[in-house]
């Protein structure tokens, strides 16, 4: 087993790895500012787990505060989650974004550097490849993002290469997720967005139990099975597992190595809104509103690769995922 630290390891998709990585028997080490999540979240992971770990307030762009964790808890891998993640706020404020995403990256190495370690395990994005050339997208797609959050998370995944490069005996993988959604099964830990959501799933979920009074769906007229938009959907618990995997990865082979974390099929809004929609027991009210500047049609991806250098691949259905958010929704109206 393994000492793992886990930047941002109170959000959405942190909390779902921690308690995975804590069944697994692993040691950890939580850093989070907790700017966008909860100290009730690692609150109820411990009530879960019933196996204690170790949590330091801290921002990863303080050298000296990241310095004094490494130094306590010398980890031998780190799991990179923490980072600014809204896209439409990203294109608004996109120093805070560099500054957060970037800057807090390049302190991170420097600390790891400092403390000899030298594995690392990067929260990366689909949005990387930018606009589909080809369907399912596989690790070798062109890199084109086409977002400032994209941008961002394309330079750090350059950034980590150049560091194992330049490194002799460090470990670098990169995992690209799709569209992480769902709950623990528990009900107890979820994703909690501060704000109005920008993702489906969460959306759909407040309309659910009356925050919001429907959904709006973009544009009904893309080339899909029904018209809405078509997206690879993956359910948090099995992103949680692909990072203990990558973790056992890491712990065994040197240089960077990418992954497409997702299931390899699509589902459209129309899809999620109806199986939602069963898990909550009624039909949830929409609206067809016209289609947003910049989106696509269908964009999915192949795990393949996760599969065969991994062992792991999703096992969760769009059916759970809607029943474990609405379990989570329901039970905790307004989050932590």
């Amino acid at each position: 087993m393994a000492r793992v630290l886990l930047t941002g390891g109170a959000g959405y998709i942190g909390t779902h790895t921690l308690l995975e990585l804590l069944a697994q028997g692993h040691e950890i080490c939580v850093v989070d500012n907790f700017d966008n999540s909860s100290p009730e979240a690692l609150a109820r992971v411990r009530r879960l787990a019933n196996h204690d770990f170790k949590v330091i307030e801290a921002d990863i762009r303080d050298r000296t505060a990241l310095l004094a964790a490494f130094e306590d808890f010398r980890p031998e891998a780190v799991i990179h989650f923490a980072g600014l993640k809204a896209v439409g706020e990203a294109e608004a404020k996109p120093l805070a974004y560099y500054d957060t995403n970037i800057s807090g990256t390049l302190v991170l190495l420097d600390v790891m550097e400092a403390t000899g370690c030298g594995r690392m395990i990067f929260s990366s994005s689909a949005t990387v490849y930018g606009e589909p050339d080809y369907l399912p997208i596989d690790e070798d797609h062109p890199l084109r993002a086409g977002s400032v959050y994209g941008r961002t998370k394309l330079m750090a995944e350059q950034i980590l290469t150049d560091w194992c490069r330049a490194h002799e005996g460090t470990s670098n993988v990169l995992l690209r997720y799709f569209n992480p959604v769902g709950a623990h099964a528990s009900g107890t830990i979820g994703e909690d967005p501060q704000d109005i959501p920008n993702n489906l799933m969460p959306y759909i979920a407040q309309v659910a139990v009356g925050r919001r009074e429907h959904l709006s769906v973009f544009g009904d007229d893309y080339d899909t099975r029904d018209g809405t938009g078509e997206r690879d959907y993956i359910h948090v618990v099995d992103l949680a597992r692909a990072h203990v995997a990558a973790v056992d990865y890491a712990m065994e082979r040197m240089g960077t190595e990418v992954f497409n974390i997702g299931t390899g099929n699509g589902s459209t809004v129309m899809e999620m809104l109806a199986a939602f929609s069963k898990a909550c027991g009624r039909e949830l009210p929409y609206k067809v509103a016209s289609r947003r500047v910049g989106d696509i049609a269908s964009y999915y991806g192949d795990p393949g690769k996760a599969a065969r250098l991994l062992g792991w691949r999703a096992i969760h259905g769009v059916d759970d995922m809607s029943r474990s958010t609405w379990k989570w929704q329901s039970e905790n109206p307004d989050g932590y």
